[in-house]
């Protein structure tokens, strides 16, 4: 008889890693329904809407920026850029000053489509997270409590 297998949580709604993953899974889901006419990834998405904060205070915008605005893998950043690059989003330059960077900017097709996204995924969230009612700023800080203290 095979050994009973010993989980910490009681029950899958007891495990706080198995309801992100399902919540994350659910969430993922719906933004591809609205980025996918876009042709969009989530990925792209994050990376266009970093690279569009980023822009408000800066002309200068480099691909190390962008990965530390999204939290991502630098490497993972530079194949996602060069693909939004080919679609025609984004363009990267010599930076002046670092002969290893690039500066990264949005194209007018790229400020059209962020901005198309921007209002679809926002009300996307809207519509998600809506349940939570005035409970939404308390999961919002929960959330941000947890990036901080694992983003190190």
């Amino acid at each position: 008889m095979p050994k009973e297998i010993e989980f910490q949580f009681k029950s899958p709604s007891d495990s706080p890693g198995y309801l992100l993953g399902q919540l994350t899974m659910l969430w993922q889901r719906k933004l591809k329904k609205v980025l996918d006419p876009l042709d969009l990834t989530q990925t792209q998405f994050v990376l266009l809407a970093a690279l569009g904060w980023l822009s408000k205070n800066s002309d200068a915008v480099t691909q190390v920026d962008i990965a530390n605005q999204s939290n991502a893998d630098r490497m993972m950043v530079s194949k996602v850029l060069r693909t939004l690059q080919e679609k025609g989003f984004i363009s990267r330059q010599e930076h002046q000053t670092d002969t290893r960077a690039k500066i990264i900017r949005l194209t007018a097709t790229g400020e059209i489509v962020l901005q198309k996204a921007l209002v679809s995924v926002e009300n996307a969230d809207i519509d998600f997270f809506a349940p939570l009612n005035t409970e939404l700023s308390l999961f919002n800080k929960n959330m941000l409590q947890l990036i901080n203290k694992n983003s190190h």
